[in-house]
């Protein structure tokens, strides 16, 4: 992710990351609520926010978390816990003070809010990567990881010839990717997963819970991901000879948006929780990017813009490394033209996975 707060960081541009986390918290409020009604003595809950990235995205989460506990003691006429302790998981490289510096001020209002009538939060980090242990066995009450699961820990590679690209001319699945293209990208998506599960299942206590809502894919789109337009900009650049064609055949994004039906495959096969809710949903690639303008009034090139900035604050470090930093600002000028040539005459949406699961006991 892009760190900091300028035009292409991920602070100012993670609107539509907000936008699923507020379609999904009906599912986090379900499984809150499940969760405290078969709730033990214990009074401090341990919360783990996996993949938090930089900015204010993942105090949402924290205030989320806050209000669906104090609804939740109420309708359940029951005590809530005395204090909830966050921890904010992302790699040891993620902007970590661009949470910190907002944290004051969101406890400031939160005091104000609740007039000091609340369950009492304590927010840590916790650097390293979710495919590996995190915490010490049986500690962590509640797992939740919003649009973070999708990202690979490394790209698929060929299992024939590793002197020949596995994806040649392109950079992640599109529409006529042969089957072994597919296959070796759910392989990878499938042996990060089980980590991931096998991971959280030695951290989560018996009764625990998580919640992961991550892009998916729906086959039947035509274009369902950013990266398949990304590709098609950097082989216009390879035809025009402004990238060496070299480097696009061996550079695969470490993405992968698996259907509903795989994932439920990889944790039904790992076996360590079981499902409690499983759904899908869209929204569209340009969704309430600003917060400040109607969608109504948007044309297809401040949509293209939109776009753009949210894209380029995920993934510009990957590219600048592989293509050059001196490359990016022209990758990313292509792909909003393009984007915006696109959105005039086709639907542009991602598919969402949400899944909610229990420790099996």
């Amino acid at each position: 992710m892009n760190g900091g707060e300028g035009e292409t960081s991920y602070t100012k541009n993670s609107l539509l990351q907000r936008k699923v986390a507020s379609m999904v918290k009906p599912i986090l409020e379900d499984t809150v609520k499940r969760f405290m009604s078969n709730l033990s003595s214990e009074r401090c809950w341990k919360v783990a926010d996996l993949g938090c990235s930089s900015g204010p995205n993942s105090l949402f989460f924290v205030s989320d978390i806050l209000s669906i506990v104090d609804n939740a003691s109420f309708s359940l006429n029951q005590g809530m816990p005395r204090a909830l302790q966050i921890y904010m998981n992302d790699l040891f490289g993620n902007d970590f003070n661009s949470i910190f510096k907002f944290i004051p001020d969101f406890f400031q209002r939160i005091h104000e809010e609740k007039n000091d009538n609340h369950v009492r939060c304590f927010i840590h980090a916790t650097p390293g990567s979710f495919y590996g242990r995190l915490f010490p066995d049986d500690y962590i009450h509640f797992f939740h990881s919003s649009y973070s699961l999708h990202w690979l820990s490394q790209a698929p590679k060929s299992s024939s010839n590793t002197d020949e690209p596995l994806n040649k001319g392109n950079i992640y699945i599109t529409s006529t990717s042969l089957p072994s293209i597919r296959e070796a990208y759910f392989s990878q998506f499938a042996k990060n997963f089980e980590l991931f599960l096998k991971s959280r299942s030695e951290e989560v206590k018996s009764d625990g819970v998580m919640v992961l809502p991550f892009i998916g894919r729906d086959e039947t789109h035509k274009i369902g991901n950013p990266a398949e337009v990304v590709g098609m900009v950097l082989n216009d650049m390879v035809q025009e000879g402004l990238l060496e064609e070299k480097k696009l055949d061996f550079f695969d994004l470490p993405v992968y948006g698996p259907t509903a039906e795989e994932v439920r495959q990889v944790i039904e096969e790992e076996g360590s929780f079981a499902i409690q809710t499983l759904r899908t949903f869209s929204i569209g690639w340009d969704a309430n990017l600003h917060e400040d303008v109607d969608d109504s009034i948007l044309d297809s090139k401040m949509k293209g813009e939109f776009v753009a900035k949210s894209i380029r604050a995920v993934s510009e470090p990957l590219f600048s490394v592989e293509f050059g930093e001196d490359t990016t600002d022209e990758i990313f000028k292509r792909f909003e033209k393009k984007v915006s040539q696109l959105i005039e005459f086709q639907t542009l949406e991602y598919t969402n996975v949400s899944v909610s699961m229990a420790k099996v006991s």
